[in-house]
């Protein structure tokens, strides 16, 4: 972990309540996809912890969905602010056990760390297959991103209003895969849990107090006992995971 100030280079909407945010900055920080940093805004006690969706060359981007005051006020940010961010925070996805064709599974605002997890995938030689869930068509973004590194895209909508009609549990029974990454909402991985056919990792989606550690407020039960979501994960081994927990 490592305190710095970014200073936002960009800060725009790229679908329904959903803003992508470029900082300038000290990258070295970040060192694996699934990393997340911890943004101060200024007139609110807790920082914000967002994923790192991509890292390279001094700029730092994260995407993120507006849904409370907090991110209400950051997507208010404008360019040239100076942002005070605790960076390289979390524990990452493991690229080593990915095999020849891994699996990207990623909800919502859960696909962010997916994109730069692509990148590295496929820079080792990996062939890459995303499957993408969203609420809406009005929701749906950086599929051509994903494209464009190289990946198969699936896109699923619960209402069918874009790609296929559906879950992405859905979409993943007729796909073939060495091992599965996921982001999401807990309940996609409850639902991943019936139908993945390999070992794979989560990345938890969970409320933080300090977002390093200290303080013990997301701490999860797991089959090797407790951990923290912000320390020992977010990223966890499916193998890992009770999945009836509290």
């Amino acid at each position: 972990m490592k305190q710095l100030i970014y200073t936002v280079e960009e800060n725009i909407p790229i679908a329904r309540e959903v803003y992508k945010m470029t900082l300038l900055g000290d990258t070295s920080p970040i060192t694996r996809p699934g990393q997340f940093v911890n943004l101060r805004l200024d007139g609110f006690y807790l920082r914000r912890p967002i994923s790192v969706c991509d890292c390279e060359d001094g700029r730092l981007t994260i995407i993120y969905k507006v849904v409370g005051q907090g991110t209400k006020s950051l997507s208010l940010i404008a360019p040239g602010t100076a942002v005070d961010t605790l960076s390289g925070l979390g524990n990452g996805y493991s690229l080593e056990k990915s095999g020849e064709s891994p699996l990207l599974v990623g909800g919502g605002v859960g696909v962010p760390p997916l994109y730069l997890l692509a990148k590295r995938l496929i820079e080792k030689g990996c062939r890459v297959s995303c499957v993408l869930g969203f609420n809406s068509a009005e929701d749906v973004f950086y599929e051509e991103e994903f494209s464009r590194l190289g990946a198969g895209v699936t896109v699923m909508t619960a209402d069918g209003s874009y790609g296929g009609h559906g879950f992405v549990t859905d979409a993943i029974p007729g796909l073939s895969y060495s091992f599965f990454y996921s982001c999401g909402p807990e309940a996609m991985f409850r639902a991943m849990h019936g139908v993945m056919r390999t070992s794979g990792q989560y990345s938890f989606e969970e409320r933080m107090g300090c977002g390093f550690g200290a303080c013990m407020g997301c701490s999860c039960k797991t089959v090797t006992g407790f951990k923290r979501i912000c320390r020992e994960g977010p990223v966890m081994d499916s193998s890992d995971i009770i999945w009836d927990r509290g």
